[in-house]
């Protein structure tokens, strides 16, 4: 039997105690040895989970010495506490967006290369089961050339969501939102070479946006759209149609991805593929199938995002795997993401090398 890998998580808000639950859930493959947050919330959090609780991330790897960290702190602390684990010699798994600007990213990515240790970014959905069959799907070649990609991340977040949370109304989808469906894309699609998009805060009327739409160019050729809202009561988003997240509202009979080829379509979550037998055209009778995801005594646990990359996390500590998300490749949604804030704030067309 192998050991359990020994963590610990920065962090006890939201992100830090699904990261809690998981490792908890995880008992054979791994440990929770420490908890890392000054707030006095935390305390109760620890207390909870009966480990040590630390105010200051340097003093707990000293202590502890982890075989891995989680740092699901705030935006702003994930690069200084990459930084310090690097410097104990400690991989972490870094919650996403790897960092908060761009030149801070690509820091964070050459100290990593130069140290060889296997840090990896919290893109969670990457390891999503549905995900993965639509990227499989698609690199099969079964639609064709990829000639168009239209999404959606349209949801109402309710009114006392802002009232709770004040600075909320300064920071929009676009910098809360968009880097999960950015890095959706850049996984079914490939990379995004040029960007522009339109913003809107008439809705609300907060300082931040609530609506863009963008248009993407991707490096295939394919062109793209997508919707972002938090303003729309429209469930047609990756949480509400996947099923993954249960705190969610779930419509299963909807889409937020469609990807159209020269041979076929493909709609996700619901896995439908649209093709044709002979040849493709608006004449012929097209054939409309379910891929089939069934994993034979998988219980939901085993097919939650969040579980999974907490056990690909344990197999990059064991030296089992490579990082699915590395620290460069989160880089570049990060890069994809700002860009399309500046598009939006410039009117411009922006393109990305």
């Amino acid at each position: 039997m192998k050991p359990a890998v020994r963590l610990a998580v920065a962090g006890a808000g939201l992100i830090g105690r699904a990261h809690l639950k998981a490792i908890a859930r995880a008992a054979s493959d791994c440990e929770l040895v420490a908890i890392v947050d000054p707030s006095p919330a935390a305390v109760e959090v620890a207390a909870q989970y009966g480990v040590p609780l630390f105010t200051g991330l340097s003093t707990m790897l000293d202590t502890m010495g982890p075989d891995g960290v989680i740092l699901a702190t705030p935006n702003t602390l994930h690069v200084p506490g990459a930084m310090t684990c690097l410097q104990h010699g400690v991989p972490a798994l870094i919650e996403k967006p790897v960092a908060d600007e761009l030149d801070e990213a690509v820091r964070l990515a050459r100290a990593v290369e130069a140290s060889g240790l296997p840090f990896l970014v919290g893109h969670h959905r990457r390891h999503s089961p549905l995900l993965q069959a639509a990227r499989a799907a698609v690199s099969s070649g079964r639609l064709g050339r990829l000639v168009t990609i239209s999404g959606s991340a349209t949801f109402r977040k309710p009114d006392h969501y802002f009232a709770e949370g004040p600075w909320r109304c300064q920071s929009g989808p676009l910098l809360i939102n968009m880097v999960h469906e950015v890095d959706c894309l850049r996984l079914l699609a490939g990379e995004i070479v040029e960007v522009q998009a339109l913003a809107s805060h008439a809705i609300r009327g907060h300082e931040a946006e609530d609506t863009v739409a963008i248009s993407l160019r991707f490096e295939s050729g394919a062109l793209g759209s997508f919707m972002l809202s938090d303003a729309a009561a429209s469930p047609r988003s990756w949480e509400q149609t996947s099923g993954e997240n249960p705190s969610y509202d779930h419509h299963p009979g909807d889409d937020c991805y469609v990807l159209a080829g020269e041979r076929g379509q493909l709609s996700v979550p619901t896995m439908r593929v649209t093709d044709y037998a002979g040849e493709a055209s608006w004449w012929a009778q097209a054939r409309v199938r379910t891929l089939d995801l069934a994993e034979p005594g998988a219980s939901a646990h085993a097919r939650d995002p969040i579980a999974r990359q907490l056990a690909h996390f344990c197999a990059v500590l064991r030296g089992e795997a490579r990082p699915l998300v590395s620290v460069a490749d989160a880089t570049r949604t990060l890069a994809v993401t700002l860009a399309i804030r500046d598009a939006a704030a410039s009117g411009d067309r922006i393109s990305l090398h």
